[in-house]
């Protein structure tokens, strides 16, 4: 009998993140900003395959802020590196963070900074064009993408500053551990905004197995509890640690994910972060695209090759 002794693709892919300690050496000291707090798992994920990525490669985080509490101006000594949250927000969609993203890069022209792998979509391209501008005017930026289409696009915009092609930051969380065994068959992990598709529809119409997102996975009481936290952030003066406060109940919102998700022996979703969860507890799941074709791009680049994962082509459904 032969021994399987390949090293597992997800593995693989959490070796990539490696790339980032090109430009945050280990030993570094970082002010990490625009980390989330708000309902979305997705980016919790996130945050919290970067915060075991400064952790395992020895990298300290002398602060952070949320684009809830970083303050309009801020001494930020030299010899600390300015890292920016990845996720899905970098463009003209969500202007709050992008705005943050460019007063940070106009107003710290002598320290290094780095953006965390992010899917780039803007819908206007002068409003790209005038992004590109701003960071091309700083010596020392740092631009991790972690689909083809946003690297491709972001190399020829943004060609004073470093661009580089990495997975998502969730990586750096493999492998994650179910919580129980599967009690029940099918998970459909379905988006359900504007971003859902025909493909979709026609997988509800089914109407097979129990759905979900990450809307309705959190609870009303959750919900208003995230939403307080956000408010007494936003308030100078409070005396409770309100960092660590969020730290402690994200964990909590990221184990529930876990433990739902471990009730299910398969996983249908159109959630990019739905699947890359099912590929970190290595749970055969089925991938659906979204509108603009964020999934598929990074299926196609990066988790296409982990077998209990595949996608559905478009008119396959």
């Amino acid at each position: 009998m032969q021994v399987e002794t390949q090293v597992h693709p997800m593995e693989g892919l959490k070796k990539m993140l490696l790339r980032i300690t090109k430009v945050i050496p280990p030993g570094s000291s970082i002010y990490y900003i625009d980390y989330p707090v708000y309902n979305n798992g997705g980016d919790l994920l996130i945050m919290k395959g970067a915060e075991a990525f400064f952790k395992d490669n020895h990298i300290r985080v002398a602060a952070r802020y949320s684009v809830l509490d970083f303050p309009d101006k801020l001494t930020i000594p030299n010899d600390q590196i300015i890292v920016l949250q990845g996720g899905g927000n970098f463009g003209d969609l969500y202007p709050v963070h992008q705005k943050l993203r460019e007063k940070i890069v106009k107003d710290y022209p002598n320290h290094r900074i780095v953006l965390l792998p992010q899917t780039i979509f803007f819908e206007k391209e002068a409003e790209y064009d005038r992004t590109a501008r701003i960071f091309n005017a700083h010596k020392d930026v740092h631009l991790f993408v972690r689909d083809t289409l946003s690297y491709g696009i972001a190399a020829q915009k943004f060609d004073k500053c470093c661009v580089y092609l990495s997975p998502d930051m969730a990586h750096q969380l493999w492998p994650i551990l179910p919580k129980s065994s599967p009690g029940k068959e099918l998970l459909c992990f379905f988006r359900t905004d504007i971003e859902k598709t025909s493909e979709q529809a026609s997988f509800e119409l089914a109407g097979r197995g129990d759905y979900l997102d990450w809307a309705s996975l959190y609870n009303r009481v959750e919900k208003k509890s995230i939403k307080m936290i956000g408010q007494m952030m936003t308030k100078s003066g409070v005396p409770l640690p309100m960092q660590a406060i969020w730290g402690k109940y994200s964990d909590y919102l990221v184990d529930k994910a876990v433990k739902r998700f471990s009730g299910y022996r398969v996983v249908q979703t159109s959630r990019l972060h739905g699947h890359i969860l099912s590929c970190l507890m290595d749970k055969p799941n089925t991938l659906l695209d979204n509108s603009y074709g964020k999934n598929s791009n990074y299926y196609n680049t990066w988790t296409s090759g982990i077998k209990s994962a595949q996608l559905v082509v478009k008119n396959e459904a």
